[in-house]
Formats: C-alpha cells, sequence, structure tokens
C-alpha cells in the first residue's frame, strides 16, 4: 500500500485558481476579436509595459538581435536544433503516404498533408525558454509547413537576442515581440496586421495555457497544458542527491510545478526530502522552486516495482526520470507519461533542451491519451478514394443501398442506387434497396 510522505494541495484549491484564470482569459480574447490590433497594443502595455511602433520585427531588427549572440551561444543553439531536427526528420520518415487495393478495382489510401499556418509561442518573461523554439519551430518546418510565425514577450523591456536568433535559425517566416494572451489571441483570431493561424503550438503559462484552450477548435492546438511536472521513479540503485537535484531541476520552473518522488526505499525518501532542504538554501532559483515544492512536491513510497508502476501510470506525469535496477521494464510496461528519461546518466533537462525529443509534453494526466508536440502534429493525415471498374462500383453500390436503406437514409442510397443502375446495368426501383 503506497505511503504518503508528503502531500500536496488539494485538486479542489486547484480548481479555484483554474476557474480565475478562465474569467480572465475569456474577457481578453473577446476584446482583441472585438478591438484587434488596438486591444493588443493596449494589452502589451498593460502586462508587459511594451509599446513599439510594430511587433513584428523587421530584417535589419532580427540581424541586429543576432548580432548580440555571442558566438558561442549561437554554436550551441544550432547544434541543439539540429539534434531536434535529426529526430523530428527520422519520425518524418517513418510516416509515410500509402495506397491500397482493398478490392478489385476499389483503390483507397491517405495522404500526410501539412498544416498551412501555425504561430508558435515561445515563453520568455520570467525565463528566456530559448528551447522552445527549437521544438516548435523547427519541428513545423521539418513537417513542411509553408508559414511558420512565433512570438515571444519582450524581455527587460525589448525582444530576448537569443530567443530571436533560436527562431531565426530554425526558419520561422515571421517573428513577433509580443507576450502571453495577446499573443495567442491575434495568432488565433488575426488583426489588421497580423494574419491568423491554422494551429497553434508551444508551452506558456496558466493564461497562455489557457487562451489556447479556449481557442481549440477554431484553430487546431498542439495540447493542452499545465504547469510542467516531474517525477522520479527510484530504488537504493541511486542517491538522494541526484534525485533531489532532479526534483528541483523542474520544481524551479514555476510555484504551481508538481514534483513527484515514487520509491521503493524509505530511507531513500527520507534522504531526499533532507537533501533537497539542503539545496534550496543554496538554489539561486530556490524561492520559487521551494514554493513549489511546499505546496505541489509528494513523497510517495511504495511496496513493490508493480506498486509504483501503478501509481506512476494513475498520475501520468509530464516528464518520468527512471532510475532503478530495471529501466527497460519501467519503459516496457508503462503507459501513461509525456517523456521518459531512462537512467542516471540522462535527465530531463537533456530533453528539455538539447538532446533531440520535444519538449512541449502532455501534462494535467493527458499523458493517458496523447502523446507531445512531434512531427507528426503538423501532419494531417487524410484518406482518398477512386474506384476504377464498373464492376466495382456496383458491387459496392449493392451494399451501399441496402446498408443506407437500413439507417433510413433514402438519398445516401440512391447515391449508390444510380451508379448500379449506370455501370451495373440492373433496373433498381427509385427509394428502394438494390437486391
Amino acid at each position: 500500500m503506497p505511503r504518503h510522505l508528503k502531500t500536496a494541495r488539494s485538486e479542489a484549491s486547484r480548481a479555484e485558481d483554474d476557474a480565475r484564470v478562465r474569467a480572465t482569459v475569456e474577457a481578453i480574447l473577446s476584446d482583441i476579436e472585438t478591438r484587434g490590433d488596438a486591444a493588443v497594443r493596449e494589452l502589451s502595455e498593460r502586462f508587459d509595459k511594451y509599446t513599439p511602433g510594430h511587433f513584428r520585427l523587421s530584417d535589419w531588427e532580427i540581424e541586429e538581435a543576432l548580432s548580440q549572440v555571442a558566438k558561442r551561444d549561437l554554436e550551441d543553439i544550432k547544434f541543439a536544433q539540429e539534434q531536434v531536427r535529426k529526430f523530428a526528420e527520422a519520425q518524418k520518415a517513418s510516416m509515410r503516404d500509402i495506397e491500397v487495393a482493398t478490392l478489385p478495382g476499389v483503390i483507397l489510401g491517405h495522404r500526410n498533408i501539412p498544416v498551412n499556418s501555425v504561430g508558435c509561442y515561445v515563453p520568455g518573461g520570467k525565463y528566456p525558454m530559448v528551447a522552445s523554439a527549437h521544438m516548435s519551430v523547427v519541428t513545423a518546418k521539418v513537417a513542411g509547413v509553408k508559414r511558420v510565425i512565433a512570438s515571444a514577450p519582450p524581455h527587460g523591456g525589448a525582444a530576448h537576442p537569443a530567443i530571436v536568433a533560436a527562431m531565426h535559425l530554425g526558419g520561422a517566416d515571421e517573428i513577433y515581440c509580443l507576450g502571453g494572451i495577446q499573443a495567442i489571441g491575434a495568432m488565433a483570431l488575426g488583426t489588421r496586421s497580423i494574419a491568423p493561424v491554422d494551429m497553434l503550438v508551444g508551452p506558456g503559462n496558466a493564461f497562455v495555457a489557457e487562451a489556447k484552450r479556449q481557442l481549440f477548435g477554431r484553430v487546431g492546438i498542439d495540447l493542452f497544458a499545465g504547469p510542467t511536472e516531474t517525477m522520479i521513479i527510484a530504488d537504493e540503485t541511486v542517491d538522494a542527491e541526484i534525485c533531489a537535484t532532479d526534483l528541483l531541476g523542474q520544481a524551479e520552473h514555476g510555484v504551481n510545478s508538481p514534483s513527484v518522488l515514487l520509491t521503493t526505499s524509505e530511507k531513500l525518501a527520507r534522504e531526499t526530502m533532507s537533501e533537497i532542504e539542503r539545496l534550496l538554501k543554496i538554489l539561486p532559483t530556490g524561492a520559487t522552486a521551494a514554493k513549489s515544492w511546499e505546496d505541489y512536491g509528494e513523497v510517495i513510497v511504495c511496496d513493490t516495482y508493480e506498486e509504483m508502476l501503478e501509481q506512476a501510470d494513475f498520475i501520468a506525469s509530464e516528464h518520468v526520470q527512471v532510475m532503478t535496477d530495471r529501466d527497460d521494464w519501467f519503459l516496457e510496461n508503462m503507459t501513461s507519461y509525456g517523456a521518459l528519461f531512462l537512467g542516471p546518466r540522462t535527465n530531463v533537462a537533456y530533453g528539455d533542451k538539447v538532446i533531440g525529443t520535444n519538449h512541449t509534453l502532455p501534462t494535467k494526466k493527458a499523458g493517458r491519451y496523447t502523446g507531445g508536440l512531434w512531427v507528426g502534429k503538423f501532419l494531417k493525415t487524410h484518406s482518398y478514394q477512386k474506384i476504377v471498374t464498373d464492376e466495382a462500383s456496383a458491387l459496392i453500390g449493392e451494399y451501399c443501398s441496402r446498408l443506407c436503406m437500413l439507417e433510413g437514409f433514402v438519398g445516401h442510397a440512391e447515391q449508390a442506387n444510380v451508379r448500379v443502375r449506370r455501370y451495373g446495368h440492373r433496373n433498381v426501383p427509385y427509394a428502394e434497396a438494390a437486391e
């Protein structure tokens, strides 16, 4: 039976926060839809104290931003983007158009067609999330998206040079210095100065995530994302330092980032809790991480590996770091998560920044029914069909006629009947099923 040595805030109190965010976002999106650029400009001034002559960066401004990025930083960005590009290209290669003959004369197939336009949001208020540009812009371009626009909030009163560099090097066609709900709303709804997109992707704070949720249906989105989550599954083969470090590495994202330790070792659990308290005193981002750990941290001791597996699939965390004597067993048996990080040599930060897998992942138990952002999210799989012989059309028509009449769709049945008459040379009475 799992024992909780530390618990997090209740779901009820979290729901109250969500309700407040929903109301705020709904009002702001309505304002953007009604007043367009004027609303966007006012919101940018209100939230970011930023009202430039234009939000879209010119070619000159992009080049100026690149000139401010150190050579080593540019090389590191290019390295990370190459890893993301390689993996996305391999994923795309696994997705093939198909065409099959299911019956003589009946040909069915599908084509994978890129979305025409995508808006990529890159968080940059508290932390300049340079890596998010790799994950969204590079992956969309590998998929073949024709128009990729990217937007990030101002940082220190201007576009963040490293973010701009990552967007540009990733292949963004338009770059905007615009943040928060106003960026999401402008890209999805469109304004006089920003043409709307077909799909929105990228992480963000609670307001950005809620804006995407409310706009879903009018545009596509990558997934419903909440605060970043991390889980450590560990046994006595690892120590408290590495467990505590990996938990706090994600807790620093924000004050509401859940971090969970699942272990079969109570000794490791208690030592990890003590190590977290020690590290929080020296971690420069400790204030944020401490609040996150206090309100959203959990420590669960399980009796068996099977019990840890059951708990892990129930929690369905975004990031799952597995450090046990049977890491591959968890890989083979876990079903609900965002991404797995197997063994102590890897960690969530590698996935977040550079290793090549995508860091935009499902949260709030969404790993039960979806994976994260990948090249396939930007591809729409469209089916097609054609019949190339009279005999096949008449044969399919007979079955279709009877099935349509079974459901009471007489007009549907006549679509089939007219072909049975024309290509099968059979006299089917109007509005009756073909015999």
